[in-house]
């Protein structure tokens, strides 16, 4: 079967890294996690202070992203993660902290730009799955395979509250759900590469699907889209 690249993107914790990672897995494809190389830029800017009182520094940051490494590691059992300049940042990158960031610095146009060209760098050769909010409009717009995935706002924030608690957080549900609000607004109203659904996406609502239903909707999809 011919090697694609399969562009999925959607709203914050829709779930589509875990998605992503096990069809990976399944059809031996590599994986490329794009959120979590904004995340990794929003610590690297929030440990630099280069983030105060919701305003950013970005000629700071513009001076400094040349010397921002991000690469992808694996441990013991397989699961990947995040590595900002060498070191394992994987939890950092998904505490609340960042996730209250990384909207404003990923609207950021040299920023899009630095990791786009990285992306493009990484899936060039094909045999990739890569989700984020622009991945089939701006990054790969001729990906073979497009899904937009969404679900309701409720239902996400209750996901990413679950999330939280699981690794010893004690978050606010009302506070990631305004979280989630406030971040599909920004990414949806940014200038550069808004979060939109590509005109030949496929759109996939998972509010009401179980693990194995997405998994199994997912497989059916790159099945047919190798076929062709």
């Amino acid at each position: 079967m011919r090697k694609i690249i399969i562009a999925m993107d959607g709203h914050s914790s829709c779930g589509k890294s875990t998605m992503a990672k096990t069809l990976a897995k399944k059809i031996g494809y590599t994986y490329i996690d794009t959120g979590a190389m904004y995340r990794a830029v929003t610590l690297f800017a929030l440990r630099k202070g280069f983030i105060r009182d919701n305003s950013i520094d970005q000629e700071s940051l513009r001076s400094e992203l040349p010397g921002i490494e991000i690469s992808f590691g694996h441990d013991d059992e397989g699961k990947q993660f995040t590595m900002l300049n060498g070191e394992n940042v994987e939890r950092e990158i998904r505490g609340m902290e960042v996730s209250s960031h990384v909207s404003p610095i990923s609207a950021i146009p040299f920023v899009r730009e630095a990791m786009v060209e990285q992306q493009r760098a990484m899936g060039s050769k094909g045999a990739v799955i890569m989700d984020g909010r622009d991945i089939g409009t701006t990054v790969f717009p001729n990906a073979q395979l497009k899904i937009f995935v969404t679900a309701s706002d409720e239902i996400r924030a209750r996901r990413r509250y679950d999330e939280l608690v699981s690794k010893g957080e004690n978050p606010v549900y009302e506070d990631v759900l305004k979280n989630v609000r406030e971040r599909d607004y920004i990414d949806s109203h940014r200038a550069v590469s808004p979060l939109r659904k590509a005109d030949d996406a496929i759109v996939l609502d998972n509010s009401h699907m179980t693990y194995d239903e997405q998994d199994q909707w997912l497989m059916e999809q790159y099945l047919k889209a190798v076929q062709q």
